[in-house]
């Protein structure tokens, strides 16, 4: 899977995703990451690339013309059209549902933003908008790097196990459940018993419950968006024991 990314700081975005998981996917070839200088394509000779916002108001807004040709440039190097992605906080909020999605895409290409934003004729070139979350920082690369390291854990071979892609916060609609590992046994904190006692169908149980729990206290809107398949009758005879305790 290849990403591009446009961006006014490809060191940035390069250096951070050449560590850790990510960095060992790409040097495996997994995934391919790809940096465009949008300010290689400023015509101004001290390449700026911000301009003041027509009908005035405060900050600057970034040139459409940078960004246009930039991607146009791109389009030249490439057979298929990549699927553009602008991270904005006015976006949709880019989920573990919606990531999944995106792995299945061969070709990303993500903007990023600086400034006040980018002039809106830029925006004709992007198929979505997508947030991080309700906030507002001072620019795209952090969102583009969250939103690639999201997605090319659903790459195969990416993460050491695919197991763990599928079990862990969100993949089920669920938080993941408490894990441990040794000492069984730290200052008198010792790991539930049923972790130790070889039963995988306990154990599944217990995981199910413990994510069912986490949720329900941490995040109850999720519990309640799942469907009637998501939940079995134990699942739901648990979380009906769960809210009377609560009461």
């Amino acid at each position: 899977m290849k990403f591009t990314v446009m961006t006014l700081f490809p060191e940035m975005v390069d250096q951070v995703l050449s560590a850790s998981v990510i960095g060992r996917a790409r040097e495996k070839k997994l995934i391919e990451v790809q940096c465009m200088n949008i300010r290689d394509y400023s015509t101004d000779k001290h390449r700026r690339v911000d301009d003041y916002p027509f009908g005035g108001g405060g900050g600057m807004i970034m040139q459409c013309q940078p960004v246009y040709e930039c991607y146009a440039d791109l389009l030249k190097t490439t057979a298929q059209k990549p699927y553009t992605v602008y991270l904005s906080p006015r976006g949709s909020v880019l989920t573990q549902k919606k990531a999944k999605q995106l792995s299945e895409i061969p070709h990303l290409a993500l903007l990023c933003g600086h400034y006040e934003g980018i002039d809106e004729r830029a925006m004709e070139q992007m198929d979505c908008e997508l947030s991080i979350g309700d906030y507002v920082l001072t620019g795209g690369e952090l969102p583009a790097m969250v939103l690639i390291d999201c997605v090319s854990r659903f790459i195969p071979g990416v993460l050491g196990s695919s197991v763990s892609a599928e079990e862990e916060s969100f993949s089920t609609g669920l938080l993941e459940y408490p894990q441990y590992t040794r000492p069984a046994d730290y200052r008198g904190m010792a790991v539930p018993e049923v972790l130790l006692s070889g039963n995988h169908a306990h154990i599944a149980r217990w995981r199910r419950e413990e994510s069912l729990k986490l949720t329900w206290r941490r995040r109850p809107e999720l519990i309640a968006a799942l469907d009637e398949a998501e939940l079995d009758k134990r699942d739901r005879e648990f979380l009906a024991r769960l809210k009377n305790q609560e009461k």
